[in-house]
């Protein structure tokens, strides 16, 4: 009987030591868990790349982080990122040192159409961030279509449309996205994405637009998002909400106005916003759809015909005149790979240089020879403070980058991809006191983790992926702008991915411990 009982104690010590030992401890930490509820003092306990314990916690660990003075809370996830270009930057630094740990790519109707095999590449590759990917109608109606064509698909070519999101969808697309200003989208009839979102919707998918317009008509493409939110039955988010062009500046509650009367119609609506003044995209934005069709040998076939060129060139002019600009200042080149000189430099810059002059006409000859010669990314100063802060406010937006990974000291991007986090921490959260602390980490942890169904993110709890960022929200700054842009984010001492740790004391570890997201069911 002696002997049974030593053996039961034991068993029972085994049994009482296993249970209290953990992978990493993080204590003393000022604990920020996601939901918006008010931040608590205590220790974060995480044992095979889940959290197990939050709050007063007893026990070891193999490893402790003392997180005195600081903050921990569930890491970032960003929904709008453009990141198919991940496994040639798998550490994705830019978005690790703002503390992003989870991404959603394949936004504005681009992404790869081979779901399986890009998830499949991530995984062999070995990433620092959990990747989850939409499916891009752009990038299905080019394949199911054959071509840019401004024309509607045939009965046949839907139907390989939607076989080709039914695919990606059981591949683990987590929905459907489009970029109705981006051609071939800007061709399709609101019916072509209603059949789509349908099919994403059948997968418990969700619908991501970048709209048709975001400028003066901005209220008729919000009409056509609500459609198809509604005759899909589809969960729906806007992408990077904003108003664009100085006629269309003023109007974000009348916005909002819309989504709120949709939402309390029934409707399942969020939106998404970068914190900043400018866009970023293609110059070949401000051509108009019709010249772009086909290849770029069709269109330097259209440029070559005087007709047609004349054609294009007043049409850009009426596009300029209902934007309220009077040239092309607003866009500075971002990217040109066949002349970089002209990186950095806003469009009448660029002609000066180019042509000798900056002249409208210059500016137009110059725009369309850079497309002609490869197309240039651009960088678009077209929104202002008042509306961005009001959109900011509101409780379903949520914060993304709309970015994607960077090299440090290539081209003259965005800064949104190095400080998008931390200037709505800095900027929006320390100095203006738009949002609280809590309600910020809200908007960039479970709101977009329970909009996109992303199970067991986005919550410091017991059961949660440890997706976890420590930082100082004292010194947390976004040094990146748009005239130097190559500087990461301040602040962020560590960042957690699924439990390993790829970031501490403010270094990379080598730890890439992040992979392929696939879609999960909902809460």
């Amino acid at each position: 009987m002696r002997r049974l009982l030593i053996l039961a104690a034991t068993l029972c010590l085994a049994a009482c030591d296993s249970a209290s030992r953990y992978d990493l401890l993080i204590t003393n930490a000022r604990i920020i868990d996601g939901t918006g509820a008010p931040t608590i003092e205590g220790t974060v306990a995480i044992r095979g790349g889940r959290i197990i314990a939050v709050g007063e916690v007893k026990g070891t660990a193999a490893d402790t982080i003392d997180a005195r003075g600081r903050v921990v809370a569930p890491g970032f996830i960003d929904v709008h990122t453009h990141s198919e270009n991940i496994c040639s930057l798998p550490v994705a630094e830019n978005f690790l040192r703002m503390g992003v740990t989870t991404i959603v790519t394949g936004n504005c109707g681009g992404s790869r159409t081979d779901v399986a095999k890009f998830f499949q590449e991530i995984e062999e590759t070995g990433t620092t961030l959990n990747v989850a990917t939409l499916i891009g109608h752009n990038s299905v109606r080019e394949k199911g279509m054959g071509g840019r064509f401004i024309r509607p698909p045939s009965p046949a070519e839907l139907a390989a449309m939607e076989a080709l999101v039914d695919q990606a969808m059981k591949d683990g697309a987590v929905g459907l996205s489009t970029g109705l200003i981006y051609v071939p989208g800007s061709f399709a009839k609101t019916d072509e994405i209603v059949s789509l979102a349908r099919v994403a919707a059948a997968h418990d998918g969700i619908y991501v637009s970048h709209m048709r317009h975001e400028t003066v008509k901005i209220f008729d493409a919000l009409d056509e998002f609500i459609r198809i939110a509604r005759e899909a039955d589809i969960r729906a988010e806007v992408s990077h909400i904003k108003l664009s062009g100085p006629s269309a500046w003023g109007q974000a509650d009348k916005v909002l106005a819309v989504l709120d009367e949709a939402r309390a119609s029934g409707l399942r609506i969020t939106h998404d916003q970068y914190a900043y003044t400018a866009s970023s995209t293609g110059l070949r934005q401000t051509i108009p759809d019709s010249a772009l069709e086909g290849t770029r040998d069709d269109y330097k076939a259209r440029l070559a015909d005087p007709a047609k060129k004349a054609e294009i060139i007043n049409k850009m002019a009426e596009i300029q005149a209902r934007s309220g600009r009077s040239d092309y200042s607003h866009a500075v080149i971002a990217r040109f790979s066949a002349d970089p000189s002209l990186n950095g430099k806003t469009v009448p810059e660029a002609a000066r240089q180019v042509r000798g002059s900056d002249s409208l006409e210059d500016q137009v000859e110059l725009i369309l020879d850079i497309e002609a010669r490869g197309g240039a990314s651009a960088v678009y100063h077209g929104m202002n403070e008042e509306d961005l802060t009001t959109f900011l406010r509101h409780p379903s937006t949520m914060i993304a980058s709309d970015g994607g990974p960077r090299q440090l000291g290539e081209d003259v991007p965005h800064p949104r991809s190095y400080g998008n986090n931390a200037r709505i921490l800095a900027r929006y959260v320390r100095e203006q006191k738009i949002l609280s602390l809590e309600e910020a980490i809200r908007r960039m942890t479970s709101l977009p983790a329970d909009t996109f169904h992303l199970a067991d993110r986005g919550r410091i709890q017991p059961g949660a992926f440890a997706d976890l960022v420590i930082f100082d929200p004292e010194t947390v700054a976004d040094p990146a702008t748009f005239a130097s842009p190559h500087h990461y984010a301040e602040g962020f001492s560590e960042v957690i991915v699924g439990g390993g740790v790829a970031i501490r004391n403010g270094q990379l570890t080598g730890v890439r411990s992040g992979g392929p997201l696939r879609k999960s069911a909902g809460p």
